[in-house]
């Protein structure tokens, strides 16, 4: 097998791990039920006027299973803190004390779990999108390489099998992943 076929398998291998590791992001920041600090890497505060990630300038502690514990480093910026969580729109209000703020996770509704399941099986389908893009891409490659270099027809047929072969075993993987976030969802 030549040179640019193995790199071709090389970066279309990342780019189908970068998928995954994407996804698997995606669903850190999903409301399963329980108090999960990562719902909150997506909160930016504006700090002395540039957007700050919330975890950088706070604590945050998971309490009882049902409630997170926010508190700054720095006890001048909750009001601030507190905006901004309000702001990123996570269905949850902060309470403050005064010195940090208390995030209570409601149970979940039954409505509600069925509409994160969809959710998150929309996620699964974009991931399982973006290998296609990655399978696709590669075959693309493949072809261009077959004309430049010359490669005999069962040399390019062996490693478009081998190019599925991938994009199932990535494909499979996503669905895995999808379906344990359900039943982490799912289950009361």
């Amino acid at each position: 097998m030549s040179e640019t076929v193995d790199a071709l398998f090389k970066t279309g291998e990342e780019k189908m791990e970068k998928a995954i590791v994407q996804l698997k992001r995606e669903f850190s920041t999903v409301r399963t039920g329980r108090a999960n600090p990562t719902i909150l890497d997506k909160v930016m505060v504006d700090y002395y006027g540039s957007p700050t990630p919330l975890r950088q300038m706070s604590q945050v502690t998971v309490q009882d299973g049902t409630t997170l514990v926010i508190t700054p480093y720095d006890k001048t910026i909750l009001k601030d803190i507190e905006k901004a969580i309000i702001k990123a729109d996570l269905g949850i209000a902060p309470n403050s004390d005064g010195i940090c703020l208390r995030l209570q996770f409601p149970p979940l509704t039954e409505e509600k779990r069925k509409e994160i399941a969809k959710d998150v099986k929309k996620m699964g389908e974009d991931a399982k999108v973006a290998v296609r893009n990655v399978r696709r891409d590669m075959a693309d490659s493949l072809k261009k390489s077959e004309k430049s270099e010359n490669l005999p027809e069962d040399v390019v047929k062996d490693n478009q099998d081998k190019i599925q072969k991938v994009t199932d075993k990535y494909t499979k993987l996503i669905d895995s992943l999808v379906s344990d976030k359900e039943k982490e969802v799912m289950t009361v």
